[in-house]
């Protein structure tokens, strides 16, 4: 081999040995590379904790409806007599007890009204809802349906002021004299007759019998601070929406409002009723 071959075999050997380090180093450079990028990577997909906002859970009134072995009422002698020889009838489940409740209540009342309130299935259950219901003011129709008002709104103006007609009132008659027709005593009496039934629809909402309790005290509560206006009653109009002209009048509870709608005589019907009832649950 002539001493050029050996020069040109020599710078061969040299490039070969260049290039592979190179790549070596390319290689570790890409390397690093990868792993900065998988770090990276590791950090956004592992967020920072972040504390939740503290969420005030509505607070659920309680309160204590006495039974009336707490009442501490003497009973005559011939009633208790009555009552060794003859036990009530054992209650159903919640999930049969249909018939049974409707029985019984036709008992009280056999107005067609009413007869066609309790037609509906789930009695208990839609009652349970019903009445949370009531107790924030809102009327659930859709889950318990009442008699709805007859004939439409109607309204009138003078001097460019929207007012509320009085005929409206008569539109909630038929409901409102279905109301006054029940007798208060014998509902406390079928309460507490049912309230094992009752305290199994209102735990399915996730309440207890003192809950329970507070829940129903709390709705006749918002029937009897209901305001009586007695003078005439201005609204306004949004687009279609009529509104109670008086901010304290539109800020009431829906149920207060529908209240207003009936007129003054109505309402105070509905409130004896409701007092009677509160009545009859705390003095059994």
């Amino acid at each position: 081999m002539t001493r050029a071959s050996k020069k040109s075999s020599s710078n061969n050997m040299i490039f070969i040995v260049g290039t592979l380090i190179a790549v070596i180093i390319i290689a570790a450079v890409l390397l690093n590379a990868q792993r900065q990028q998988d770090a990276d990577a590791e950090m956004i997909a592992v967020p920072e904790p972040v504390a939740e906002a503290a969420v005030q859970a509505p607070v659920i009134p309680e309160a204590e409806i006495p039974t009336p072995a707490e009442s501490g009422k003497s009973e005559p002698a011939a009633e208790a007599e009555i009552k060794l020889v003859t036990e009530p009838p054992a209650l159903p489940s919640l999930d049969t007890s249909d018939d049974f409740i409707r029985e019984r209540l036709l008992l009280i009342s056999s107005k067609p009204e009413f007869s066609k309130w309790i037609k509906t299935d789930d009695l208990l259950r839609r009652s349970a809802s019903y009445i949370d219901g009531l107790s924030n003011g809102v009327t659930l129709t859709k889950v318990f349906p009442l008699t709805p008002a007859e004939g439409k709104f109607a309204t009138h103006s003078s001097d460019g002021v929207i007012w509320l007609n009085a005929g409206n009132y008569e539109r909630y008659n038929r409901t409102v004299n279905t109301i006054v027709s029940l007798p208060m005593d014998s509902i406390a009496k079928m309460f507490h007759f049912i309230r094992p039934l009752l305290e199994s629809a209102f735990s399915e909402m996730g309440y207890n019998p003192r809950q329970m309790d507070g829940i129903i005290l709390q709705a006749i509560d918002v029937i009897l601070t209901t305001p009586i206006v007695v003078e005439p009653i201005k609204l306004t109009r949004d687009s279609v929406v009529y509104k109670f002209a008086d901010p304290a009048l539109e800020s009431l509870l829906p149920i207060q409002k529908q209240l207003l709608r009936a007129g003054p005589e109505n309402t105070k019907r509905v409130q004896q009723q409701a007092t009677a009832l509160r009545d009859a649950l705390l003095n059994p």
